[in-house]
């Protein structure tokens, strides 16, 4: 394949997010695939402040968590009916069901298929509960 013919990664940050803490990207396009790095409930925050969860329960950390993903789908070009796989990360085994709850009422409205998902269970910085991630394919 030529120089020509390479597809460009291109950064995806929304005006909605700061700059990452470390050496990556919160979203990443390359040709017709959006990956979503791992989102969690903080709401935008201003450059060179300390990001700060939006309240201590799962439902508003959740929903927070969806509009961060959402903002940097949409930054490229994608909408939640693009993505294909959802990764989420609780950090207790108790708030399964809750979260399913509201994962179901935020889907509710998809026009295609819902994407796969897996759960998993991690130990994130004090405060958070949840974090998602999620891999589109745009076309």
């Amino acid at each position: 394949m030529s120089d020509s013919q390479k597809l460009t990664k291109t950064a995806l940050t929304p005006p909605t997010h700061t700059t990452p803490p470390a050496k990556f990207s919160h979203g990443v396009k390359k040709g017709n695939i959006l990956q979503v790095a791992g989102q969690v409930g903080f709401g935008p925050a201003a450059e060179g402040q300390p990001p700060t969860p939006v309240g201590p329960g799962l439902r508003e950390q959740t929903l927070q968590t969806f509009a961060n993903v959402a903002a940097i789908l949409e930054e490229g070009g994608a909408s939640w009916d693009d993505v294909m796989m959802v990764r989420v990360y609780l950090t207790d085994t108790a708030h399964f069901a809750e979260f399913n709850e509201i994962y179901n009422e935020y889907f509710a409205g998809l026009s295609e298929a819902p994407a796969a998902r897996t759960t998993v269970y991690v130990g994130l910085p004090a405060g958070l509960l949840v974090e998602v991630d999620a891999l589109a394919v745009l076309g």
